[in-house]
C-alpha cells in the first residue's frame, strides 16, 4: 500500500508522514530554562509577570507557547514556600516547683478501630507535673484551644507562661493575640528541638503507653472518657519519681502550705 493510500485511510496528512519527529523537551528547553531561573528568584510571580520580564529581556517567544510550558512544568499550581519562623533562643528547663509558673502545651495524634483519626491537646503545669487538660477532638484549630486554655482561666487562673512549639496553632495571631490580652508569655522552642519541651514530651509517652496505646477505640465518647479517668488518676493516684513518689496533686497541696508557712514567717 501506498504512503498516499494509507494516510488517506487513518485521515492524516501526508506531509505529517514525512515531518520528522522531534524531541518535545529539548525543542522548549531554552524556554524551561529561563522559567526555572525566574521562579527560583521570585517565587511569587504568576504567568504575566514572568512573560512580560522575558519580553522586557529581549526574549520573543509566543506567549501561547511560554504559557503551554508554564503549565507543563506546573507553575501555574500554587508554589509552596517555606513558613517563616522567627528566630527562637534556647530555653531552660528549670521551672520552679509551684503551681502555675510554667504550663506547656502539645498535640498528638492517633487512629480510632475504624480508621478515623483524632488529635488530643495537652496541657500540663511543668511546676507540679500535673495534668490540667486532655482535650479530644477529630480538629483542634487555634480557636479551640484558645476556648479550652478559658476553661481552664475559669477553673484554676492563668500562668505566668505557657511553653509550646513551631506548630500552626500555637503560632497562630489568634492564640497570640489571646496571650496578650491575659498577661501571658507563649515561650516557643527552637524548631526542631522537642527536647526543650521535656515536660510535656515525658507526659506524652506516658499517656501515649498508658491510654492510646493500651485500647482499641471505637469512637471518640470513649477517647474521652478514658482519657479524663486516666489524668484523674495520674493527677491524684499514680506517684511520680520527680515528686518524691508523691501524686502531682498531693505535691502541689504540700508546695502551697509550704510558701503559706513561709509567707507568714
Amino acid at each position: 500500500m501506498s504512503v498516499t493510500q494509507a494516510c488517506r485511510i487513518v485521515g492524516m496528512s501526508r506531509s505529517s508522514w514525512y515531518r520528522p519527529v522531534q524531541n518535545q523537551k529539548e525543542k522548549d528547553q531554552a524556554v524551561i530554562d529561563v522559567l526555572n531561573e525566574i521562579v527560583t528568584k521570585r517565587r511569587r510571580w504568576g504567568f504575566w509577570k514572568c512573560y512580560n520580564w522575558m519580553r522586557n529581556q529581549g526574549m520573543v517567544w509566543n506567549h501561547k507557547r511560554v504559557h503551554r510550558i508554564y503549565c507543563a512544568m506546573g507553575l501555574n499550581l500554587p508554589r509552596r514556600t517555606k513558613k517563616r519562623i522567627p528566630r527562637r533562643d534556647k530555653q531552660s528547663l528549670e521551672v520552679a516547683a509551684r503551681a502555675d509558673v510554667m504550663w506547656s502545651m502539645d498535640f498528638m495524634h492517633d487512629t480510632l478501630y475504624g480508621g478515623r483519626k483524632f488529635r488530643t491537646l495537652n496541657i500540663l503545669d511543668e511546676g507540679v507535673r500535673e495534668a490540667l487538660a486532655i482535650e479530644v477532638d477529630t480538629s483542634l484549630p487555634a480557636e479551640r484551644v484558645v476556648r479550652v486554655l478559658d476553661q481552664l482561666k475559669g477553673r484554676r487562673g492563668l500562668p505566668k507562661q505557657i511553653r509550646v512549639d513551631n506548630g500552626p496553632e500555637f503560632i497562630s495571631q489568634t492564640l497570640v493575640s489571646w496571650a496578650e490580652e491575659n498577661g501571658v508569655k507563649l515561650h516557643h522552642i527552637q524548631p526542631g528541638k522537642p527536647t526543650q519541651n521535656a515536660y510535656i514530651e515525658r507526659f506524652n509517652r506516658t499517656f501515649r503507653n498508658e491510654v492510646l496505646d493500651a485500647y482499641m477505640f471505637d469512637d471518640l465518647d470513649e477517647v474521652r472518657d478514658h482519657a479524663w479517668e486516666w489524668m484523674i488518676d495520674y493527677n491524684e493516684q499514680r506517684p511520680h519519681d520527680a515528686l518524691g513518689n508523691l501524686p502531682p496533686t498531693i505535691y502541689r497541696k504540700k508546695m502551697e502550705q509550704i510558701s503559706t508557712l513561709e509567707l507568714s514567717a
